[in-house]
């Protein structure tokens, strides 16, 4: 059977289309009799109005689009649950998509949620170019999580990513490491405050930093050891700080793979404690970041704007914190 349509309902109840669509939303100007004449035959029928139609035809939109770049790191579905509560609290709903960490596809994401005329748009770690967010920006509120702008029609949620490598790096010195290598996570979000933070950190401990260009998965993190082993022989470092939690996991395999034992012979730390990072048999030593309020300061910051009740940027950066488990221990 074909889904009923607003024409149904009006033959239904003996009324105009148009009174119907007054009755779906909510307007004051239709009497008790025929508002409820109306939602019977609604009720009749099985109609529900197409929420998405509703908000293109009226103009305005209770829904919120989110860019995730990357669906496979589960860290982006904790700041999504953050993002989610907060809409929901003050009526909004999500429209979710992905750009799959790739700039041309992110552009299209982009067009798709813009199409949709949502009220704001939150884009979790794009690899877009500045030039597309400025655009975007231009048609819609927007937040960026895990990235940094400086445009004045767009807020910020991040981390404090040079504070949190720095704990990373504190921590392994303080076990006796001095020989602590980096894989970063190239030019993935984030990358390069977090880089900066583990080069500051060796350099103030005085030891020598050492950082090998990587990715955020865990494929990049295991080819990253892959070449580290070669490049160093039997001359290992004693601790890694990983780009992530999944570039951590990589690692870890590509170690035990070659009989490298973690953390007997090699201390790793990973970045983000997803929810991997706490699971028995991996028991990540991580930094963590408070990913359900970043959500919930992003969902924030958009509905913010679309109330009007704020035009300058905001720029959220959370402290991290380290959270020690099974992979490091003293050299």
């Amino acid at each position: 059977m074909d889904r009923p349509t607003m024409e149904d309902v009006a033959a239904r109840a003996g009324v105009s289309r148009a009174l119907v669509s007054l009755v779906m939303r909510g307007s004051p100007k239709v009497s008790e009799h025929r508002r409820a004449a109306v939602l019977r035959a609604a009720d009749e029928l099985g109609y529900s109005p197409h929420a998405m139609a509703r908000s293109l035809a009226s103009r305005t939109s209770h829904f919120l689009g989110v860019m995730v770049s990357d669906l496979h790191n589960a860290f982006w579905a904790e700041i999504v649950d953050g993002l989610d509560a907060c809409a929901r609290e003050h009526g909004f709903e999500l429209v979710i998509n992905t750009g799959g960490r790739r700039a041309p596809r992110e552009r299209q994401a982009l067009a798709s949620l813009l199409s949709f005329r949502p009220a704001g748009i939150a884009l979790l770690g794009p690899v877009v170019p500045a030039s597309a967010i400025e655009a975007a920006a231009a048609q819609a509120p927007l937040v960026l999580v895990s990235r940094s702008s400086r445009l004045s029609t767009v807020d910020t949620v991040n981390d404090d990513g040079q504070t949190g490598s720095g704990l990373a790096v504190d921590h392994l010195v303080s076990l006796g490491h001095t020989d602590i290598v980096h894989i970063d996570g190239g030019g993935g979000s984030q990358a390069a405050p977090r880089r900066t933070g583990y080069v500051a950190a060796m350099r103030r401990h005085g030891l020598r930093p050492q950082v090998i260009r990587s990715e955020y998965t865990d494929v990049a993190g295991a080819k990253a050891v892959r070449e580290l082993l070669e490049a160093r022989g039997s001359h290992l470092p004693t601790a890694v700080v990983a780009a992530n939690d999944f570039n951590a996991i990589g690692a870890i395999s590509a170690f035990e793979e070659a009989g490298v034992r973690v953390p007997a012979d090699v201390s790793v730390v990973g970045y983000d404690n997803t929810s991997l990072a706490a699971l028995r048999h991996v028991s990540l030593t991580t930094v963590d970041q408070p990913r359900i309020e970043m959500g919930r300061l992003a969902a924030e910051a958009l509905l913010q704007r679309v109330r009007g009740e704020r035009t300058t940027p905001v720029r959220h950066l959370l402290r991290p914190s380290l959270i020690v488990r099974s992979t490091t221990a003293a050299p």
